[in-house]
C-alpha cells in the first residue's frame, strides 16, 4: 500500500510536469530534467518495493511488516545525520515528558548496577524523599515483580504512572538485616533543571542542567532567591554554569539569553531556502541589572547551551570560561505523524550566533581557557570528541574543530573554572577578557 500510494503521487507529479512542457515550451530543459528525476525516483521506489516483497516472502522467519517499514524509515533517516531519527509512539511520549519537565512518578534519580536499580538520590520534597528512600538504596522489586532482567528504561516506566496511584518498592539497604518494603503514592514530579547557591556573601552561582519547559522560570527563581539571600546591593556578579548541559528546547535557550540582554539578536536559524531564515531578538529587561556575568562551558555543553553562550559572548554581556563547547549547531524539528504513528525528528536548519558564526562542528570557544586537573584513571573518559567526530554529521562552514575536555571535579574546591570565575568577580585576579568590552559587541 505504501509503494502504491507513493507511485500514485509521483504519477500525478509527472502529469503536472508533462502539462508544464506542453503549455510552456520555453521550460523544456527544466521539464526534461524534472521528468528524468521522477523517472529515477520511480526506479528507486520499485527497487525498495521489490526488496520489501522478497524479504516478506523468503526470509527464514516471517517478519512483521510494521517492523520492516520502521527499520526502513530508521535507515533512511540515519543516513542523513546523527540527529535525525524516527520516534515510535512510546519514544515520542518519552520525549514529550522529558521536554515538559514534569510527570507522574516517585521523585528519585536512578541508575542500573549489576542488573538492579540503584538510587542515585531522592529529589527533595517528593514522595520518595518523604517515604524515606535514600541514596545508594538498591531496588530489587516493583510491586513484587523482580527488577532483575529489566532495562533501566523499563524499570523507570514502571515507577512512573498516573498521579495518586500506589507502588510498592522492595529495597536492599546497607546495614539493614532484611529487605525494606516501602509503599509510595505517585505525585507530579518536576525535573529541576536549575540549581543555585550563594558563593560566600557576594556572588550567586546558578547551574542549568538542561533546557526544558521549566528552565526559564527556574532561572528567574534562582536570581530572585539569590538577591534575597545576599541583598541586591551586595551581589558582585553571577556565575552561570552550562557545563555538560546537552541542550533542549530552542525557545528556552532564547528566553534564558533574553534574561540577561536588553536588546539585539539572540540567534538565527537558516534552512535550505533563504525565506526560511528566522531571527530571534531580545526584549528590554536585564534581570540582573547589568551586573557582571561569567558563563562556564566545556566539551559537554551542546545545542541550546551553545546558543546561550554564543549570544552572551557576541553581545559582550558575559565572559566565557572553560573549554570549547561540543559543536552541535543544527535545529531538529519534531513532526508528529498522526495518532499512533510516533513522530519524525528531522534536521531542518542550522544555528548562527548574533555575529553570524555557525556553531556546527566548531562549537563556541571560551574567552578564557581553563583546563581541569583530571585524575589519571579518568583521563580516557573525560574528553568529548565533539560533533565533528560523529559519523555523518553536517559539515562545518570552514575548518572543523575536534572535541575538548568535559571533566567537572566533584568537589568545588578542586574546580579551577569556578575558582577563576570567583577570583575575577571579586577582583583578586585579572584578565583582559574580563570584564568584556561592550564597544566590541555585535551591532544591535
Amino acid at each position: 500500500m505504501m509503494r502504491k500510494t507513493s507511485l500514485i503521487f509521483l504519477g500525478a507529479l509527472a502529469g503536472i510536469l508533462t502539462t508544464l512542457l506542453i503549455t510552456q515550451p520555453h521550460a523544456l530543459l527544466v521539464g526534461s530534467a524534472a521528468r528524468a528525476a521522477v523517472s529515477d525516483t520511480y526506479r528507486e521506489l520499485n527497487l525498495f518495493g521489490d526488496v520489501f516483497e522478497r524479504v516478506r516472502a523468503d526470509y527464514v522467519e516471517k517478519p512483521e511488516d510494521s517492523k520492516l517499514v520502521e527499520s526502513a524509515i530508521n535507515g533512511m533517516l540515519a543516513g542523513l545525520d546523527p540527529h535525525s531519527s524516527y520516534m515510535d509512539p512510546k519514544s515520542f511520549r518519552d520525549m514529550q515528558v522529558q521536554t515538559r519537565g514534569e510527570f507522574g512518578g516517585l521523585g528519585i534519580e536512578v541508575t542500573m548496577e549489576e542488573g538492579l536499580v540503584k538510587v542515585v538520590a531522592p529529589i527533595d520534597e517528593t514522595p520518595a524523599a518523604k517515604a524515606g528512600v535514600m541514596a545508594n538504596d538498591i531496588i530489587t522489586h516493583l510491586d513484587d515483580e523482580a527488577v532483575q532482567g529489566l532495562t533501566l528504561n523499563q524499570a523507570v516506566d514502571k515507577m512512573r504512572g498516573p498521579v495518586n496511584t500506589k507502588i510498592k518498592l522492595t529495597i536492599m539497604r546497607k546495614g539493614a538485616d532484611k529487605p525494606i518494603e516501602v509503599n509510595i503514592v505517585r505525585d507530579i514530579i518536576r525535573v529541576k533543571s536549575v540549581r543555585w547557591h550563594p558563593e560566600g556573601s557576594d556572588i550567586g552561582y546558578i547551574r542549568v542542567t538542561q533546557f526544558n519547559e521549566q528552565t526559564t522560570d527556574g532561572l528567574k527563581a534562582a536570581i530572585n532567591d539569590l538577591n534575597s539571600q545576599l541583598g541586591v546591593d551586595k551581589v558582585k556578579g553571577y556565575v552561570l554554569d552550562l557545563r555538560n548541559n546537552p541542550g533542549g528546547l530552542l525557545d528556552q535557550a532564547i528566553s534564558v539569553s533574553d534574561t540577561f540582554l536588553e536588546k539585539g539578536e539572540i540567534v538565527s536559524t537558516r534552512g535550505r531556502n533563504p525565506e526560511e531564515t528566522q531571527r530571534f531578538n531580545a526584549r528590554p529587561g536585564d534581570l540582573i541589572k547589568g551586573k557582571s556575568l561569567i558563563v562556564l562551558i566545556n566539551g559537554g555543553s551542546a545545542s541550546a547551551s551553545e546558543i546561550v553562550a554564543g549570544a552572551l559572548q557576541d553581545h559582550k554581556r558575559a565572559t566565557l570560561i572553560g573549554t570549547r563547547s561540543f559543536g552541535k549547531g543544527s535545529v531538529q524539528t519534531i513532526i508528529p505523524l498522526g495518532a499512533g504513528n510516533g513522530a519524525l525528528r528531522l534536521t531542518t536548519a542550522r544555528y548562527y550566533t548574533p555575529a553570524g558564526r555557525s556553531i556546527q562542528a566548531k562549537g563556541i570557544s571560551p574567552d578564557i581557557e581553563v583546563l581541569q586537573d583530571v585524575p589519571d584513571n579518568l583521563k580516557a573518559q573525560t574528553d568529548s570528541k565533539g560533533e565533528a567526530s560523529l559519523r555523518g554529521h553536517l559539515k562545518a562552514e570552514g575548518a572543523e574543530e575536534t572535541g575538548s575536555q568535559s571533566y567537572v571535579p566533584p568537589n568545588e574546591s578542586d574546580d579551577k573554572a569556578i575558582k577563576m570565575a570567583l577570583d575575577l568577580l571579586r577582583g583578586s585576579a585579572s584578565n583582559a577578557a574580563f570584564p568584556p568590552n561592550p564597544k566590541a559587541a555585535v551591532p544591535n
